[in-house]
Formats: C-alpha cells, structure tokens, sequence
C-alpha cells in the first residue's frame, strides 16, 4: 500500500491509500476519489518528502493517546473509515492471524507480491519493522452495509 497526500481544487489536504501509484491514477480518471471535507472530486496528489524510517517507532503503552470514554467519531471520518475498509476488503486478501508470516514471504520473494490484511500481535509487528517490512495499521469500523 501507498500513503499519498492529496489535495483537492480548494486546497483542502488529506491522506489516500492505494495498493500502487496506478490505481491512484486510474480511480482519480474516473473521479472515484472525493475530499473528506468539501466532496469535489478534483483531486490532485501534493508534493510530499518521503517517509524514511532508521528506527522502528516505539512509543509506550502508557504514552499511547487514547479516545475519552463515549467520545464519538465525526460521521465524515466514520465514513471515509468505512470506504476504506471496504476498499481494502474488496482489493485484497486476508490472511488472518498468518498476516506477519505471509508479509515476510511476500517481502523475501517467496510469495506472490500483492494486497493482504489480517491481524498481527504487537510483537510480530516488531518483527515486520526489523526485517524492513511496512506496514500499517487501520482502525477497522463496522460495515456501513451492516
């Protein structure tokens, strides 16, 4: 998966997710792609520095920020967390509880490259960082069909 920074004909910017640089181009030629905040579907992707990593982030438990107790998602967000998920679900594969192994299959070459999802335990994410793997976790909201 790659993380661009969009930004739509007002200036609003705002992250967008896809499993390679085509599929952004294809989905913003049929003008499948929309701004969170305004809903043009003039959207462009934005100058950005690339992300490196030198060092797997750890950042305590304890230090972790967490949402209050009853705090509500906006709909807007709640939303765009749904087409997200259904995108993910309809473009690639889950793996479940083999998420970690089959990542370092597919980055050692030994599996064919593609979209996977599944879950994986804080320590296999570990793993995945120190053998160079990128990953990402995604808040998994409930269906919007459901």
């Amino acid at each position: 998966m790659i993380c661009y920074q969009l930004r739509c004909d007002v200036g609003h910017e705002f992250e967008g997710w896809f499993p390679g640089s085509a599929a952004f181009d294809d989905q913003a030629r049929r003008n499948l792609l929309s701004c969170p905040q305004c809903g043009t579907s003039d959207v462009v992707r934005a100058p950005m520095a690339p992300a490196v990593r030198t060092a797997p982030a750890r950042v305590p438990e304890a230090e972790r920020p967490r949402p209050e107790a009853g705090a509500a998602v906006p709909a807007t967000m709640m939303a765009a967390m749904q087409r997200l998920r259904q995108y993910v679900e309809e473009r690639c594969e889950n793996v479940g509880d083999k998420f970690a192994d089959e990542a370092l299959k597919i980055h050692h070459g030994d599996a064919e490259q593609r979209g996977i999802y599944g879950q994986a335990s804080e320590e296999e994410c570990d793993r995945l960082a120190d053998e160079g793997v990128e990953i990402m976790a995604i808040p998994w909201v409930p269906r919007a069909d459901g």
